[in-house]
């Protein structure tokens, strides 16, 4: 009987533990929920900040770019001043981004210069998605709207940025509808190139394709000549009828065009090279022909636009 009274006994203590326990835990939050959920929401914001770190991979540098990427209206995700400057252009960007809602972040210039992908990124560097390049029949279609004979560049595996970017800014000035690069074996468009490019990539369409001479032998569906760029060419440029829908080929800054690019060229041209070095930079030579379809195809008289 004794030891049943004192199991009873033992059994009402316990029982009035848990009561107090329950009564004090009443209000109290549980520290390892509250735990799970700030686990969980740190979770979701990492989660949040990969995928438009994954988004926005891109950096265009240099004032001129900067400006005229703001103007394009493109998304921009942020941008970043170096302390301090304030000014000349940088209080026109500035003023841009605030009208634009776009955040601005100043940093150190020493921070400035660890996320700088250039040596002359000007105090100013822009954070955008990658570019985004587009389809040839896109570079067609924007020839049929201006009602104008298609004019397409391609670059068969122009290697070096600064030269890429040099060619885009010539051909957004020279009026070209799109320029053709591959995926392999070429340079693409990153902020190297749109600082040298002065913002022109910003408005010139650029195809990335998988195989130039698949990518010509489309063009020649669509009705577009392909001119050929080699220095043992017969033909000078001058000389040659470059009017109407035209594709010009300019080949790689070493080796010039593949063979097999080569033998699908509808016909080829060269530049007169006078002097003791025997070829010219690969933008130059693009620049001296542009304008030579263009003298052809948009001027009657020197000086007089049709």
């Amino acid at each position: 009987m004794a030891n049943q009274e004192r199991r009873r006994n033992v059994r009402r203590k316990n029982e009035r533990r848990g009561d107090d326990r329950r009564e004090f835990d009443r209000g109290t939050p549980d520290r390892r929920k509250t735990d799970r959920r700030k686990s969980t929401r740190r979770e979701e914001d990492r989660e949040k900040e990969k995928s438009e770190e994954e988004y926005y991979l891109d950096q265009v540098e240099g004032r001129n770019a900067v400006i005229e990427l703001l103007e394009s209206g493109k998304d921009i995700n942020k941008l970043y001043i170096t302390k301090g400057e304030k000014t000349g252009s940088i209080t026109k960007i500035i003023a841009m981004a605030k009208e634009k809602k776009v955040v601005i972040v100043e940093k150190d210039k020493s921070q400035m210069e660890n996320m700088a992908q250039s040596n002359n990124y000007q105090g100013v560097i822009a954070i955008v998605p990658p570019f985004e390049y587009c389809e040839i029949e896109d570079i067609l279609e924007l020839a049929k709207e201006k009602e104008e004979s298609p004019f397409i560049l391609i670059l068969d595996g122009i290697e070096d940025t600064h030269n890429l970017g040099a060619i885009i800014r010539t051909a957004e000035t020279a009026g070209v509808h799109g320029i053709v690069i591959p995926k392999r074996r070429s340079a693409s468009v990153n902020s190297t190139v749109s600082k040298v490019a002065c913002g022109a990539v910003e408005y010139m369409k650029i195809a990335r394709v998988n195989n130039i001479k698949d990518c010509i032998n489309t063009l020649k569906k669509y009705g577009v000549w392909i001119c050929g760029t080699d220095v043992n060419a017969e033909e000078y440029y001058f000389n040659q009828d470059l009017k109407g829908p035209l594709g010009i080929v300019i080949g790689n800054e070493g080796k010039g065009m593949s063979d097999l690019v080569k033998k699908n060229c509808d016909f080829l041209v060269k530049i007169p090279v006078l002097g003791k070095v025997q070829s010219l930079n690969a933008s130059v030579s693009t620049g001296i022909i542009v304008y030579e379809a263009v003298e052809q195809r948009r001027f009657i008289q020197k000086n007089k636009i049709l």
